[in-house]
């Protein structure tokens, strides 16, 4: 803890050609737009935002938990890397969190739908401990 409170985690942005791609498939044929996400995730697993992206573009619940969940744990594993600690912020403000920050919120969502009550509290009381403000400081 500072004098200027938690300490603060950026993660860092994805290589501008993966967030091409991510672009360019997120604009691409609505249809083909899941399997053209999970050629993407397997070709950068370590893209949070490509792994949020699919999330979205999977069907509400089972199925769009996973890649939320996978997006999850790999940005903890990111966080960490980057000096975060277990506590402090990481802000939606910052476009190089969205990523991390959107697959927590899925997993939230989807693990509600799922029935999984108690692991959709604890991912909403992390995204508040992370970034109390959220999506309204934009």
């Amino acid at each position: 803890m500072s004098r200027g409170g938690p300490p603060e985690t950026v993660l860092a942005p994805d290589d501008v050609s993966i967030r091409h791609e991510l672009a360019q498939v997120e604009a691409g044929e609505p249809t083909r737009r899941r399997d053209r996400l999970l050629a993407l995730a397997a070709r950068h697993p370590n893209s949070l935002h490509v792994w949020a992206a699919l999330g979205r573009a999977s069907t509400p619940g089972i199925e769009a938990y996973m890649p939320f969940r996978i997006g999850y744990h790999r940005g903890l594993d990111h966080l960490r890397a980057s000096g975060w600690r277990g506590s402090g912020f990481v802000r939606w403000r910052h476009e190089s969190n969205r990523g991390f920050l959107s697959c927590l919120e899925g997993l939230a969502v989807n693990a509600r739908i799922i029935g999984e009550e108690s692991e959709a509290v604890r991912c909403g009381q992390f995204l508040i401990q992370l970034d109390p403000q959220g999506r309204n400081q934009a």
